[in-house]
């Protein structure tokens, strides 16, 4: 506020009779009193690289997961993977199947676990790439579109290290300044390769995919299979064989899942993917052994109440039908097949003639109906 002095000043003016310019600079000169006064209480300061950091969103503790300040409009337009609730179960399968795979490809103690699921820009990634690295483009030959599976260098040369009868070491090894050699390259391709088999594996309840090894590169600008601002899912695992390992990255952009994205989206418990082959197998086998009565039906017509109420014992009713004319299997109110009638000793008899009509149910009207309850 304005201290007695400034009021006394403008009581003088406005005595004197000052024009309104002199009103308004005496206004002015009041006012950059009044804001000036807590300015020099340190309000205009520089803020520091937390501040800077927690403003633009580049937290290092927050991960790719929690994104705040700029960087939160930045990436909005990303869809999230907690859209579809099947990836995360199809990677916890593929966690433990890649265990199983690599043991036995290293004859070694390997542990393979899901770091994290999230999702980037294409092009944010390929510049976040630490080099040297193996870049492998997939190609999903169903889905008609490729991924992408990036093994770092520390994995690598852990893996060589083991493959090859490499001395233990406690130091993460790394080779900078040349390229990878043949037999590297060879080695790596081979794990790759275990590794693909494992996801074709992991998505097989889902869906049937063939995941073919493309190419492999190492210049990350050669490996652009999507483009710059495509939004895709990193799935991250890490991998340790005792005092050593390092990180196999998977990037699938969400082009190439567009075709079982119905499935993706599915919600469900359990393992197995929405079906139980032990409950199936036991319905299967209850159904071949139900009972069920089945009808000849010779002939159906049509006669007034009346006449049906006047029928006494004796009374003959004319069939328009002759022997070898073909009767109805009927079970319940469903016509099975046609059959001849004859007799085998004492009893009367039927021959089917021709297979049985196909159901007039299909498996489009089961899952028609399970769309209807789905979305009610």
């Amino acid at each position: 506020m304005a201290g007695p002095r400034d009021q006394d000043k403008l009581a003088d003016q406005w005595s004197l009779g000052a024009g309104a310019e002199d009103e308004d600079h005496a206004w002015a000169e009041l006012m950059d009193g009044e804001a000036g006064a807590p300015a020099s209480a340190g309000t205009d300061r520089t803020l520091n690289q937390e501040e800077i950091d927690s403003l633009l969103g580049f937290d290092a503790d927050a991960g790719n997961v929690n994104l705040a300040g700029v960087q939160a409009l930045i990436n909005s337009a990303l869809v999230s993977y907690e859209r579809l609730p099947m990836l995360e179960i199809v990677f916890d399968r593929l966690v433990r199947l890649s265990t199983t795979s690599l043991r036995n490809f290293t004859s070694d103690n390997v542990e393979v676990s899901l770091e994290s699921i999230s999702s980037v820009r294409f092009g944010d990634y390929l510049n976040s790439i630490p080099l040297p690295a193996v870049l492998s483009v997939i190609r999903a030959e169903e889905w008609d579109n490729f991924a992408l599976l990036t093994v770092d260098s520390s994995l690598l040369y852990s893996m060589i290290d083991v493959l090859l009868g490499g001395r233990r070491t406690a130091g993460t090894v790394r080779v900078e300044g040349r390229p990878y050699t043949m037999i590297e390259m060879a080695l790596a391709r081979r794990m790759i390769e275990v590794v693909l088999e494992d996801t074709q594996r992991a998505f097989e309840p889902l869906a049937q995919v063939h995941f073919r090894l493309d190419r492999l590169e190492t210049n990350p600008r050669f490996a652009a299979i999507s483009r710059p601002a495509n939004a895709a899912i990193l799935i991250e695992l890490r991998i340790e064989m005792d005092d050593r390992g390092g990180k196999i990255e998977m990037l699938l952009p969400y082009a190439t899942i567009e075709p079982i994205r119905e499935q993706l989206l599915q919600m469900f418990m359990g393992e197995k993917f929405g079906r139980d082959t032990i409950w199936e197998s036991h319905l299967a086998t209850e159904i071949h052994a139900a009972e069920v009565e089945v009808e000849a039906v010779l002939h159906e017509v049509e006669v007034p109440l009346s006449r049906l109420l006047n029928m006494k014992a004796g009374d003959t009713v004319m069939l328009d039908r002759s022997p070898s004319d073909p009767v109805t299997l009927r079970c319940g109110d469903v016509d099975l097949t046609e059959a001849i009638m004859g007799h085998i000793n004492d009893h009367v008899s039927v021959r089917v003639t021709r297979p049985l009509n196909p159901p007039k149910v299909t498996m489009a009207a089961f899952e028609g109906a399970q769309n209807t309850l789905e979305k009610r």
